[in-house]
Order: C-alpha cells, then structure tokens, then sequence
C-alpha cells in the first residue's frame, strides 16, 4: 500500500507542477518599460563630473522646432510604438493606434485601459532641453532627441501626471510615487549625459540627494 500512496502522490505533484506551468506560459505578458537606464553608481559618478550653469531662456522656444511624432515603421510613429512597448496585451488597428490594453503608470501607480488617458513623457522635457543646450541645435538633432525610443526619454504615464510635471526639472518636479524616484533620476542623467546638456545647480543638487538615497 505505501508504493500505491507514494505514487498517487507522485502524480498529483506532477499535476500541479504542469498546472503551475500552464499558468505561466498563460499569464499576461509583463509590462515592457523604457530601455534601462545607467545604475545609481554611474549616475552619481557622472554627476561628480557635472558644473553647474545657469539654465539659458526659453526665447524662440517652440515645441515645434522638435519634431514628433515620427514614423518608426509603416503606420506606427514614436507615440504608438512606446504604448505598444509599455502596456501590457495591447492591441493595435490597422492605422496602429492602440484600441485595447493596460497601461500602468510608473510615476503615479495608477493603472489604464483607454490610451486616451496616457501622454509620453520625454523624461527630460523640450523646453529643459532648450534652455540646456539644445537651441543650438539642428531641426533634425532634436527631432532625434524628441522621439529617443534608445535612451530611457520617453515613457507612459498618466496624462494629468505629465501635465503637472511640464518643463520642471528635478529640482521642482519628481514622480510622486517616492518608489520610481531613483529609477527616474537615473533615466534623467542618462539622457543627459547622452546628450550633452547641461544642469542648474538645484537641478543637480536634487539628482545627487536622491541617487545617494539609491
């Protein structure tokens, strides 16, 4: 009898096992996210490296000297592709606008199943770029840096969200969900450093308090 038992117990926990295996290869596929940016060390590193100055003015200053969306393949431009990358079973028309999934937003925790309700942020704003560098810049340069799906630039979030933020750099702004504040800050240098613009001193003074905290 012993054997009989040991066996009705082997295949019971082989059952569960392929179910839990079933479950996973059903189970949702995870959300995707920006390209991972530097680690805290890294960014810190950087940082070190930075001398403050002062922010130039916003005069000339137009969103549309950075152009965006772009086209990334047939239908789809850089808006579609990212909530394609950051949702989870979206799904696209033919014209690749997204008519169904779920989106949650990194900076508020809140989660959306309309992409009305969601903006792509450029983690670093058009207007920041501008007074940090990038209005000696070509036309065609910030067409790249505004549509950067490379660097951690741009990202879903809540649409109210993104319109709180604006052009604030972290000096006045960060994510109110406090656990997404490291992963910002890292993203925020990164695209920085990638690009080449400078920091004011707030700005940089409040990257440094929050990556020592990472």
């Amino acid at each position: 009898m012993p054997n009989v038992y040991a066996r009705r117990i082997g295949v019971l926990a082989s059952a569960a096992a392929l179910a839990a295996l079933t479950s996973l290869v059903n189970a949702p596929t995870a959300a995707a996210a920006p390209p991972t940016p530097m680690s805290a060390s890294a960014a810190r590193a950087y940082l070190a490296t930075v001398t403050p100055k002062t922010e130039g003015s916003t005069s000339g200053y137009s969103r549309a000297l950075f152009p965006h969306w772009s086209t990334v393949s047939g239908s789809c431009n850089t808006r579609e592709t990212v909530l394609k990358r950051d949702g989870v079973n979206v799904v696209q028309d033919s014209a690749c606008a997204a008519v169904s999934g779920s989106w949650y937003s990194e900076y508020d925790g809140a989660t959306w199943t309309v992409a009305a309700d969601l903006d792509i942020d450029h983690v670093v704003p058009l207007a920041e770029a501008w007074r940090s560098g990038a209005s000696s810049w070509t036309t065609s340069k910030r067409q790249q840096f505004a549509n950067d799906l490379t660097r951690p630039q741009l990202i879903a979030v809540t649409d109210n969200v993104n319109q709180a933020k604006g052009d604030l750099d972290p000096g006045k702004w960060m994510p109110p969900r406090t656990a997404y504040r490291c992963t910002y800050a890292r993203m925020w240098v990164n695209v920085k450093q990638y690009w080449g613009l400078s920091m004011d001193s707030g700005e940089k003074t409040a990257l440094v308090n929050v990556l020592n905290g990472c």
